[in-house]
């Protein structure tokens, strides 16, 4: 099959988004399939005000013919950003059928930023992004709910996964510190609600990997923890299994893959009981949700980190692709052909 996915977030943006999309592209090449990404690279972009991180691009009017060159089978849209909805309307006009997932719930983070803007504005929106899509990809069923109860239709579940090839327990780092290490990894933004963990009265180190527009802010206000920027692959693996606890402070996460890619270091989470945490953590096993947030890392200690890998390694990014390739439609409308959803597999695998 020959898939395009359209994407406003792609390298070197670090963030969830862009980890689930390099793993899927990487599985649905290894099964045979022909992937063609439309990102922010291949146009001219301006950076996004208050977050210079992310671009936005501008020459909007070359999307169409970029689609109409590659010549797809099937079209996904990743984002709802301007690339999303200049495909979107290209495919309208041209009564092409697409897909289209949420990754992250805007909504909430916009009325983060700017608490005047009425939550319900930004999922008006986000119904009207959606609104076309033959299936809207979502990654739990508690989010297929909650989307729902916003009026959104179409829902369809697409589990994420972890490489527990690169994430993995690693002998003789400090799994076992008479000062215990509380790590947070992820953007260093408003939305991220980092501040509810450096406020935190902990015994041991606080580190902060990974960076956005706070970050200053933030390490002047908070000068006892290490903020160690960015960390990529196998010193990103190290980072979580040198601590002893993983701290996600978020509201407002739709998922949250580095707790995933924590869990399967050997590091439990600690985290509040939101939506995100209630999906990828098992209370009291691979980690402890409270909305006291202290108590939750002081509980998380004493988990046994060996479960921890053992839950978190039950979800592979193979699995992930298959059950994407399953929802996809071709241009015309029509579902993608199960039986022809990977090469040299059964289509009675995604059972599995």
């Amino acid at each position: 099959m020959r898939l395009l996915i359209v994407t406003d977030a792609w390298l070197p943006q670090v963030n969830g988004v862009v980890t689930s999309l390099q793993y899927l592209i990487s599985e649905l090449r290894e099964l045979g399939h022909e992937v063609r990404l439309l990102s922010p690279g291949d146009f001219r972009s301006r950076p996004c005000p208050t977050y210079p991180e992310i671009p936005l691009v501008w020459d909007l009017w070359r999307v169409g013919p970029a689609i109409r060159a590659f010549r797809p089978d099937c079209v996904h849209l990743a984002t709802e950003g301007p690339l999303g909805w200049a495909a979107r309307r290209w495919l309208l006009k041209h009564g092409m059928a697409f897909s289209t997932a949420i990754h992250t719930r805007f909504p909430d983070y916009v009325h983060t930023r700017w608490p005047w803007l009425p939550l319900s504005w930004g999922y008006a929106l986000l119904r009207a992004f959606h609104r076309p899509s033959r299936a809207v990809l979502v990654s739990t069923a508690r989010l297929r709910d909650e989307f729902s109860d916003w009026r959104l239709s179409r829902l369809v579940i697409w589990r994420k996964g972890v490489d527990t090839r690169l994430f993995s327990p690693q002998p003789g780092r400090n799994v076992a510190a008479e000062q215990p290490v509380f790590l947070y990894v992820g953007r260093i933004a408003p939305e991220k609600n980092l501040e509810a963990f450096l406020v935190l009265d902990l015994p041991g180190e606080k580190r902060v990997v990974g960076d956005g527009p706070q970050r200053g802010e933030l390490e002047a206000r908070y000068p006892e923890a290490r903020f160690l920027g960015y960390r990529h692959g196998r010193e990103l693996a190290a980072a979580y299994a040198e601590a002893s606890v993983l701290v996600f402070p978020s509201r407002t996460d739709t998922y949250g893959l580095v707790m995933l890619e924590a869990l399967a270091c050997g590091t439990p989470v600690a985290a509040f009981p939101v939506p995100g945490p209630l999906d990828v953590v098992e209370a009291d096993v691979s980690g402890v949700l409270d909305e006291d947030l202290r108590r939750a890392c002081l509980a998380a200690l004493a988990l046994d980190r060996e479960r921890c890998v053992e839950l978190a390694g039950r979800q592979s990014w193979r699995t992930s692709a298959l059950e994407f390739l399953a929802h996809q439609v071709l241009l015309d409308g029509e579902p993608y052909p199960l039986a022809q959803v990977c090469t040299g597999f059964q289509a009675d695998a995604l059972a599995d």
